[in-house]
């Protein structure tokens, strides 16, 4: 599942996110009971039970297959909300149910990643990607998550544009938008937590992006990858290499400004946006020194 692919465009800069749209508060139903709920799925579309079935699914993989290693998770809130930030890659990106496993078995606590609304259009796909905490990358979205609900709320402020680099250009992180995340943080009055993954961008390398395929589809990118060439297009889109996975926790980033402001001066957003984009790279460069064979660990 893909939670965290989000890329900017006017209709939701504020956030760094594409083209999505909000999700609306569920109205009453005449008759319906108001205080508790007749499913395990919640306003946003998750269902306790799919995430559930999911970490027993995904055990396998984030135990045996990436031998995820996590270094700095007692930073991340045992309560309260706090704005999850990390660097994206790899074609069909594994970052996003890495961190948001990872973090739901060892701290007991949900992670709703933010997504481009596209998935949430896909047949069945969409379903589940909702099921399994996907929520449109919208900032009414995001505020009511982390200030209204206290939530862990996952997103990449790369967007599309960090998946889709050439393996040429793996650790390179691409800029983070016009800083709307550091905007949402601030109004919802909760942290940044960056997080700096290394392993990704070797589970499904891209050798080369076909453009006018792209816009056929409709896809935001269409790579050709090392993993078509060895297991063919649909093995190979389905099945990531078994490279390990690192991740490295910083330090939480608060803001001194009030929340709830109507505005937040722009500079100060980006130039917060852009320093903690400086430190995951910092911590990427950090982290690749001391790697041995990405794929042995």
């Amino acid at each position: 599942m893909e939670a965290g692919i989000v890329e900017e465009s006017t209709a939701a800069s504020r956030l760094g996110a594409g083209t999505i749209v909000p999700l609306k508060r569920p109205e009453p139903q005449p008759g319906a009971p108001s205080a508790e709920r007749l499913t395990d799925i919640d306003e946003w579309g998750r269902s306790e039970s799919i995430r559930s079935l999911a970490r027993k699914g995904f055990q396998f993989f984030y135990d045996k297959y990436f031998r995820v290693e996590w270094e700095g998770l007692d930073k991340i809130p045992t309560e309260g909300g706090a704005l999850l930030v990390a660097n994206h890659a790899g074609a069909v990106p594994m970052d996003a149910p890495v961190i948001m496993h990872g973090i739901e078995q060892e701290l007991s606590r949900p992670v709703y990643g933010l997504a481009d609304h596209f998935f949430r259009q896909l047949p069945v796909v969409g379903t589940l990607w909702s099921r399994a905490g996907g929520v449109p990358a919208h900032p009414e979205n995001a505020y009511r998550l982390l200030r209204e609900q206290k939530q862990l709320a996952l997103v990449f402020p790369e967007g599309t544009k960090g998946p889709s680099k050439l393996f040429t250009q793996r650790y390179r992180l691409r800029r983070f938008g016009r800083g709307g995340f550091v905007e949402i943080a601030m109004r919802a009055g909760v942290p940044v937590v960056p997080i700096a993954v290394i392993g990704t961008e070797e589970t499904m390398p891209i050798l080369i992006r076909l453009n006018s395929l792209a816009k056929v589809t409709g896809l935001p990118y269409f790579p050709i990858t090392v993993n078509w060439l060895l297991m063919g297009p649909v093995l190979g889109t389905a099945l990531s290499l078994p490279a390990k996975i690192k991740l490295r926790v910083l330090d939480p980033v608060h803001f001194p400004v009030p929340p709830d402001q109507e505005r937040y001066s722009k500079s100060r957003v980006m130039d917060e946006a852009e320093n903690i984009r400086i430190s995951i790279q910092e911590a990427l460069y950090d982290m690749l020194a001391h790697r041995g064979n990405p794929w042995l660990g």
